[in-house]
């Protein structure tokens, strides 16, 4: 990056700091703080271990220092600002989670547009907010679009503040469904043997009042009600499209499916050997279907640093956005998180990487060299090293 763009963008975030009202996280003086300036090269070079005592009060440090990122601590400690973590004596910390549009397992780098790709992740936090709210029941939590390619959730209810790495690892597995076996969601009890049979018979069944659980119910009768909505042809083709599934099989799936839709409904799975062998394949695209893909590290970590909503990221120049959680649904981060400091001007860029750009509702594909466009746009494409600021 060029002196010039460096200059531009460092002022210009100057500008937004000192016009943007910063709410600071809960116990933001037992936090630790950080954050990256603009300088020169490829290389980013953080600064941190500080504490609010040393940048005083957030607005004049951020309109002062200007800096490129801008984070805070998941923990809490007795003395943030001490460099050596096992002194800072560690108190607690949020549970956070973050999710990364690039690590997603649905998203194509490369074929996928940056909104196609945030689009993506915010299926991704309605799953894990799903988790969260209706799994674990918290209620303190923070939802934050970070600024560049995902979201971030911090969760602050009292009792999960002092669990350890272990703990939160723990709640990461359930989540991303790691380790889920389809034997522990069934639930088994003997029943009086039917006609013909003198020994007792298991009933197998899924509960379809909540968990990993109940969501493998859903499926699995989303894929009932698209068999029986099918030509008998179509719904048997499909059925053996199952590994192991043979005609025979299909055909015994299908009729069991038809005649004890009321049980399925239910939560009995068991009503054929052909069918529970094909639940249990769809329990297994339940895990990987609704699984929250979150960035493991980050929730373990009590430790962490995350970033500062209000602050704007360095590498899209948008605002890392606090979003209340009845607007997530209608939240379009390539709108919402346009600053306005960027509204409502036009500069000069040299751009160097042309191509589709999309941003406050609009989507058109940029030519290189020296263009006049729309500054948040110029700060987007500096921002992400694909153009350098020009001279008016």
């Amino acid at each position: 990056m060029e002196e010039r763009t460096l200059s531009y963008l460092r002022g210009r975030f100057g500008d937004h700091y000192r016009r943007a009202e910063i709410a600071l996280p809960p116990a933001a003086n037992e936090r630790e703080w950080g954050f990256i300036p603009w300088t020169e090269g490829p290389g980013e070079t953080m600064v941190r271990h500080r504490s609010l005592l040393d940048l005083g009060s957030i607005g004049d440090f951020l309109g002062r220092k200007k800096p490129r990122h801008v984070y805070f601590s998941a923990g809490r400690y007795d003395d943030p600002s001490i460099s050596t973590m096992s002194k800072k004596g560690w108190r607690s910390s949020d549970l956070v989670f973050d999710l990364d549009a690039d690590h997603l397992p649905s998203v194509t780098l490369g074929e996928d547009t940056y909104a196609e790709m945030l689009a993506k992740c915010k299926d991704a936090l309605l799953r894990l907010l799903d988790f969260l709210e209706d799994d674990f029941g918290f209620e303190d939590m923070t939802v934050v679009f970070s600024g560049g390619r995902g979201y971030h959730v911090h969760v602050r209810d009292e009792s999960i503040r002092g669990l350890e790495r272990d703990a939160r690892r723990e709640v990461v597995d359930y989540v991303r469904g790691i380790g889920l076996d389809f034997d522990e969601l069934v639930d088994e009890q003997t029943v009086a043997g039917t006609a013909g049979r003198s020994s007792p018979a298991t009933k197998r069944t899924l509960t379809t009042e909540g968990g990993w659980s109940a969501r493998a119910h859903r499926h699995i009768m989303s894929e009932v009600d698209t068999l029986l909505s099918m030509e008998e042809s179509a719904a048997l083709e499909r059925l053996q499209a199952y590994d192991g599934i043979g005609q025979g099989k299909a055909n015994a799936a299908l009729t069991a499916a038809r005649n004890n839709y009321d049980e399925l409904a239910a939560g009995n799975i068991d009503v054929h050997a052909a069918f529970y062998q094909i639940a249990q394949v769809l329990v297994h695209e339940t895990v990987a279907d609704e699984n929250a893909p979150i960035d493991e590290p980050v929730t373990t970590d009590t430790n962490r640093l995350i970033r500062l909503p209000g602050s704007l990221h360095g590498g899209s120049g948008l605002e890392v956005r606090r979003i209340d959680r009845d607007d997530i649904d209608t939240f379009d981060p390539l709108v919402d998180a346009v600053p306005e400091t960027f509204r409502g001007h036009e500069i000069a860029v040299d751009v160097t990487d042309g191509g589709l750009v999309e941003l406050d509702g609009d989507s058109f594909t940029v030519a290189g060299g020296i263009q006049s466009v729309p500054e948040h746009v110029g700060v987007f494409l500096m921002a992400r090293g694909r153009a350098e600021k020009a001279q008016e």
